[in-house]
């Protein structure tokens, strides 16, 4: 009876213990979450921006910014006007929204703001070391300058026909995956375009010697590469978390596979024997930076990871996105292939011939869904700068101090009334150089202002600074993808092959489009996206 005497009151003891630790925590939890109410409704620094009211300090805007970026900005400027301050995860973050806020962020100077900073632990353990933003910013101007070798209008001339071929072969209904073998079905849109985009990217930029490395067992390692640009990884791109093992895993494997293709090439010798391609890998052997210095073959082999998950990336996102349109617009896939039948004519047997380089001007509405799709699906939302010392935001009283980072989101622009009535409609063709009366309320109005872009070379060629646009999918200033020109040829490309061989319509009882998913460093259709297809008899 005694030791049952102690056994309770020991169990009444500890309860008590357990709920004297709770209620000390539920304590502290209140009184730092009343603390920082307090301090954002009294401690206001009016020389600051304001920052967005948030219970929870750390956390912040965190989880609302996260699920709905654009749905954020937007109900942030209606509170707080075009500058703005959010807690994410810890960081005070600017956002500048605006064509004056694009302009402020991505034309920053480099005294005044950093990218290296921000994305190098994100970028780095995937693409590799010395390259990108894990270089200065001189050094990466350079890797620019090198790269564009295979975004000249003769490499561009090339790839149509190599994309094209790609296409055929992928969708074929003799295609060793079979996926397409019957004459109708139904398809998952985003992991079909991934695996597409993955074999045109690889077969234009990197040549066809890489092309035939994708085996089953190397697009294994690009999908676990690509998990490395999961948000975590901003804050923890070290911790050695499932992801970041298989990440680590993929960045030797494809970094070595390069690496044996260039040590292979330098024992063969000069790129100009045999019948072999001139390709990207030849090119960047051959460069040399300004010091002299020849590309180490390390960082030649992380060039080319870099640039294969660029080239694949936004192409990716933004081919699902135009499939899933235009499987809500049947009329707009009809009238595309009734352009191609149009400007290219037809062969004896009544299909469509081959597109070239050269017709890709003379197809205007193809470029306009490519550019209509672009703009409501920015493949990146949000472009991160770190602050290097203060910042006036002209016309306002705003310091931003080198404590913040500053965010800038050109995706709000292109979804804005003020630049494109209608917005979140998606209509090619408001983008017609002359819209008929039943498309000239859409048209962008910055087109019929005229406005004209500034120019400027930051190392790799002229571009344009995008400072007046409110259409910048690509990004503005000296950190503008250089691959603007590859990704429109890439993407008109896959699209006038796809409206040639199918008819896409929604699935049953499912006509709205589906939302996005902005878990991921890329904005993409959320999955399962799938859609109806219905192979043409003749195009």
């Amino acid at each position: 009876m005694g030791l049952l005497n102690h056994v309770s009151a020991s169990l009444a003891s500890l309860t008590s213990s357990w709920s004297g630790i709770m209620f000390a925590i539920i304590t502290a939890i209140a009184t730092t979450v009343l603390l920082n109410v307090a301090r954002q409704l009294t401690a206001r620094n009016p020389n600051e921006p304001p920052i967005v009211f948030h219970w929870v300090p750390f956390i912040g805007s965190t989880i609302t910014y996260g699920i709905d970026p654009y749905k954020f900005f937007f109900a942030c400027q209606k509170k707080y006007g075009n500058v703005f301050t959010f807690i994410l995860l810890g960081k005070k973050t600017t956002v500048c929204l605006g064509t004056k806020g694009n302009d402020f962020i991505l034309n920053g100077k480099l005294k005044d703001v950093n990218a290296e900073e921000i994305y190098s632990p994100l970028t780095t353990p995937v693409f590799g070391k010395d390259v990108v933003y894990d270089c200065p910013n001189s050094k990466l101007m350079e890797q620019k300058k090198f790269v564009k070798f295979g975004l000249t209008s003769s490499a561009l001339r090339s790839y149509v026909q190599l994309i094209s071929g790609e296409v055929r072969s992928f969708f074929a209904q003799d295609a060793a995956s079979k996926k397409f073998a019957s004459s109708s079905g139904t398809f998952d849109v985003p992991p079909t375009m991934a695996e597409l985009t993955i074999y045109t990217a690889s077969r234009s930029l990197q040549g066809k010697e890489v092309r035939e490395k994708f085996d089953s067992s190397f697009a294994d390692s690009f999908h676990d590469l690509d998990a490395g640009f999961s948000p975590i990884n901003f804050m923890l791109p070290y911790v050695p978390l499932p992801h970041n093992r298989k990440r680590d895993i993929a960045q030797k494997k494809m970094a070595d596979t390069y690496m044996g293709i260039i040590e292979s090439r330098r024992k063969e010798g000069d790129s100009t024997s045999g019948d072999r391609e001139e390709d990207m890998i030849w090119n960047l052997m051959n460069c040399t930076y300004k010091d002299g210095t020849p590309i180490p073959d390390r960082e030649i082999a992380h060039m080319m990871i870099a640039l294969l998950m660029a080239g694949q990336h936004s192409s990716s996102s933004t081919s699902s996105w135009i499939v899933i349109r235009l499987a809500t617009k049947p009329g707009i896939q009809e009238d595309l292939l009734e352009e191609q039948r149009k400007v290219l004519g037809t062969n004896v047997d009544g299909s469509i011939k081959d597109l070239t380089y050269d017709d890709m001007s003379r197809l205007p509405l193809h470029s306009q869904v490519v550019k209509e799709t672009l703009r409501i699906h920015t493949p990146i939302h949000s472009i991160l700068r770190k602050v290097k010392q203060p910042m006036a935001v002209e016309g306002t009283p705003y310091v931003i101090p080198t404590t913040h980072s500053l965010l800038a989101t050109p995706g709000v622009t292109a979804r804005t009334a003020e630049h494109f009535p209608e917005p979140m409609t998606w209509e090619p063709h408001r983008w017609d150089e002359t819209p008929s009366e039943n498309y000239s309320h859409l048209a962008p109005k910055h087109l019929k202002d005229s406005v004209v872009e500034e120019k400027e070379d930051y190392g790799y060629g002229e571009i344009s600074k995008g400072a007046a646009s409110p259409y910048l999918p690509f990004g503005a200033g000296r950190h503008r993808c250089i691959g603007e020109q590859f990704a429109y040829v890439q993407l008109q490309t896959i699209l006038g092959m796809l409206v040639r061989e199918f008819k896409f319509t929604t699935v049953e009882g499912k006509e709205e489009v589906v939302g996005t998913d902005y878990s991921s460093l890329f904005s993409q259709p959320l999955r399962p996206a799938v859609v109806k297809w219905e192979r043409r008899e003749k195009a």
